[in-house]
């Protein structure tokens, strides 16, 4: 297997589920592939039992769709499939159509970095039906794993507290391209740096590390080793002092350190991967102290996760830095965050859009219909509920907006009283992008902007306040109208 310099400069057409191209043959065949569709993309449920989601991946969907289009290795491929009798699944013609299709769909989508909630659309794609249908697969794929892993990241900052937190999860991530989105929604989730070199050079994240066991393994004690590393690193030497005894390895880091200071420079820190940390950590906090190196930072490792976290601030831990690995990068308490595509409305030949409605045994999976977007509001810059509304609303003094899954809950918002942000920004126009890409930077920063707006209850760990999300009163009724009447066409009344 070759592994590309960059992994979206070939086409990636066939990284799908097999059922999307038998749906599209079928469109194709039904003479419907040209009719103009809409489909939301959301999830359901916040992930890890959060009071919020970050949004994560828009920059990896702009490059999918902007090289939307089957070479000949992919048209040739799908040519010579065949069925479970010997035959061809697909004729020439549907093929021919393929090497021929140009992306033409309208994209909105919520940016990278902000925050979002069940049930409102992250991403809107409208553009013919076959277009729609084959993007399905890959936005899934790519805004499900690295939305999931920047809401991890920005818990685990929050519980951090303003201390920095190191991405250390490349080699516990799941394969080549998991550990690079990995790293890229760690940093956009707020991470301060990442391990992951790639990374680091794909995607402009700062890198970070110390050394390893096995640095100190290699020479005849810790201390030449820590020696030889800090001659090596004189300006940025962090040492890793539990390979053999953490107390000798924090009085080794002093003795390294006192030398250094002799000729001008400092050690930078100390890191502890194992044991006790709280302990740990303030027995060497007051070594380090008492030694007269008060600025010397204590790094911690070892499977941590905004829990550990929240138990070592609460032992009132001496830990100046976090690094954290394998449960960010592999979202460990929760796999995946079970985001779907749906389709939501279908123009009629006269122009109009015809709302779908899926209907379902379970409340929480009927979607919602029709040509919708969402608008946030805001008091004293202060979030205070979120709207999904029918586009083409006529404005009103108040709104009343209804929980889809409990409309007994119910949130009445006074427009006069408010400010209103309309969350799914154009990202493509007739397949040419009309987004200016921000830099990861920037992305990392508005994530912790639009955290901010939200009160801290939202944002606690453990059992957060709801956040106010739901439907605008005119579609929620409209949901329910349509409901009831698939409903009665179902019972063949």
């Amino acid at each position: 297997m070759k592994i590309t310099k960059d992994l979206y400069h070939s086409s990636l057409t066939l990284l799908t589920d097999y059922y999307q191209f038998t749906m599209a043959y079928a469109y194709w065949k039904a003479g419907k592939a040209e009719e103009e569709a809409i489909f939301n993309l959301f999830f359901r449920k916040n992930p890890f039992q959060s009071g919020f989601t970050i949004a994560a991946g828009l920059d990896y969907v702009i490059d999918y769709c902007r090289n939307m289009q089957f070479g000949d290795n992919e048209l040739a491929f799908l040519a010579e499939m065949k069925d479970v009798n010997g035959k061809k699944v697909f004729e020439s013609g549907f093929i021919d159509y393929l090497e021929n299709m140009t992306f033409s769909c309208d994209i909105d989508a919520v940016e990278e970095g902000e925050v979002v909630f069940p049930n409102m659309p992250m991403v809107r794609v409208k553009g013919p039906l076959i277009q729609c249908q084959l993007l399905e697969t890959p936005l899934l794929n790519i805004i499900n794993f690295q939305t999931l892993i920047a809401t991890k990241a920005a818990r685990i900052v929050l519980a951090a507290n303003g201390d920095p937190v190191m991405e250390f999860g490349l080699r516990r991530a799941q394969g080549i391209d998991g550990a690079l989105a990995a790293s890229r929604a760690s940093y956009i989730g707020g991470c301060s740096s990442t391990s992951n070199v790639m990374a680091a050079k794909l995607f402009g994240i700062p890198v970070s590390g110390t050394h390893a066991h096995s640095w100190i393994m290699s020479f005849d004690n810790e201390l030449s080793a820590f020696e030889s590393y800090a001659e090596t690193f004189p300006d940025n030497t962090t040492l890793l002092v539990d390979t053999y005894d953490i107390v000798q390895g924090v009085k080794h880091a002093i003795e390294v350190a006192e030398k250094l200071r002799g000729i001008g420079k400092e050690i930078k820190g100390i890191r502890i991967d194992s044991g006790d940390l709280a302990y740990f950590s303030n027995l060497a906090r007051k070594m380090l102290n008492e030694a007269g190196f008060p600025n010397i930072q204590i790094v911690a490792s070892n499977d941590l996760d905004e829990h550990i976290i929240t138990s070592l601030k609460m032992q009132e831990a001496s830990i100046d830095v976090w690094g954290v690995g394998t449960k960010l990068v592999t979202a460990y308490d929760q796999p995946a965050l079970g985001a779907v595509y749906k389709l939501s409305a279908l123009k009629s030949k006269d122009g109009d859009w015809v709302p779908k409605i899926k209907l379902s045994q379970q409340s929480i999976k009927i979607n919602i219909p029709g040509y919708h977007n969402v608008l946030r509001y805001t008091a004293g810059g202060k979030a205070l509920a979120d709207m999904i509304y029918l586009e083409g609303l006529e404005k009103s003094d108040k709104v009343t907006i209804i929980d889809p899954i409990d409309p007994t809950r119910r949130k009445k918002i006074s427009v006069d009283n408010a400010e209103a942000e309309i969350l799914l920004k154009p990202i493509f126009s007739k397949g040419e992008k009309v987004y200016n890409r921000p830099s990861i930077q920037q992305i990392r920063q508005r994530t912790q902007d639009r955290l901010a707006i939200f009160d801290k209850t939202h944002k606690r760990l453990i059992n957060p306040h709801i956040y106010p999300v739901g439907l605008e009163a005119s579609l929620y009724e409209y949901r329910t109208a349509l409901v009831l009447k698939a409903k009665a066409m179902d019972n063949g009344s």
